[in-house]
């Protein structure tokens, strides 16, 4: 099988992540009557089995690749048991839901975030090997930029973390290439048009929602803290660029509660309360809903070096 036939570990369905999460060599069964009080969408249970992102479970039922009972299911929105109907994907049974685990990492330069790439260069996969934890990024961070990392095989949170609609904040150090003037900051605030998608795809263009815009560090070329609720592809770059500024250094340092606490190449697990922010943050809220975090001292990684004045939340250091 393709990489790109393969099972999405990335949320937004773009790459594969292997064949993990389903078990061979369980015969079928015959259908019996299910309490309907215990049945779940199967793109919901496919999810939970960790081996996709709901958004990509939906098109591995449309294409046919999801069996329930031994019978092909195409239709979205159909039901299933978890616990009694044998549910295959690509002719596999599913094994029973992974316990989910939720990871923060900090991705260096020079690392895809994707679970595989055909051009052979490194991913983020590859500091999670001698975990044998099997999950998947929550988002992006593109080849150049760094910074704070999700990584869950929790499917159904990382689609909620993803979609449009979650406005969950992400925080960012930017490092640009001269003096934006004042003008041009307001107009990043309220918004810009940029290119849709990758450089060269020529998608149109698309305004991007306000954000939040702070100096940091007054220098020929300074640095910004800046503060999107969305995640479009490298959307930080291609607004400076609007405005005629090329960005040097992206890094992100806050995704919603969490605050970047690890050094570069480094992850923690998350403990139960930051995960239960999390979920938290995902089931909030429209635009309009979105506050000011309040400030803490900034401590550890996140921190500029120490003439950069305390501007970014921050929580104390994880022990060890």
């Amino acid at each position: 099988m393709s990489p790109k036939d393969r099972m999405a570990g990335d949320p937004r369905g773009r790459e594969g992540g292997g064949e993990e999460g389903v078990e061979e060599g369980v015969g079928e069964r015959v259908d019996e009557s299910v309490d309907e009080r215990n049945q779940q969408r199967l793109q919901k249970i496919i999810a939970a089995a960790g081996i996709a992102s709901r958004r990509k479970a939906e098109e591995l039922i449309a294409s046919g690749r999801v069996q329930v009972n031994g019978q092909t299911v195409t239709e979205l929105g159909s039901k299933a048991d978890p616990a009694r109907d044998h549910i295959r994907v690509d002719g596999k049974m599913l094994k029973k839901p992974e316990k989910f685990r939720y990871f923060m990492l900090n991705k260096p330069k020079g690392v895809v975030t994707t679970v595989s790439d055909p051009e052979g260069r490194p991913t983020v996969m590859k500091f999670f090997e001698r975990l044998g934890a099997r999950v998947f990024p929550v988002g992006r961070l593109d080849y150049q930029s760094e910074g704070l990392l999700l990584m869950t095989n929790d499917g159904d949170l990382a689609n909620t973390l993803t979609s449009a609609a979650s406005h969950v904040e992400k925080t960012y150090l930017v490092k640009v290439s001269g003096k934006p003037r004042e003008e041009a900051l307001e107009q990043l605030r309220r918004g810009v048009m940029i290119e849709r998608g990758r450089r060269g795809e020529r998608e149109g263009r698309v305004m991007t929602q306000p954000a939040r815009i702070s100096l940091i560090r007054d220098t020929d070329n300074p640095w910004y803290e800046v503060i999107l609720i969305e995640g479009k592809n490298r959307e930080i770059r291609k607004m400076f660029e609007e405005v005629g500024h090329f960005v040097e250094k992206v890094r992100r340092v806050g995704f919603g509660p969490l605050v970047l606490d690890v050094t570069p190449g480094k992850m923690r697990e998350l403990d139960e309360e930051e995960v239960s922010l999390l979920k938290r943050a995902a089931r909030k809220r429209g635009p309009e809903q979105v506050r000011k975090p309040a400030r803490r001292p900034r401590s550890g990684p996140a921190t500029l070096p120490k003439r950069v004045p305390k501007r970014i939340a921050g929580r104390k250091p994880a022990k060890g």
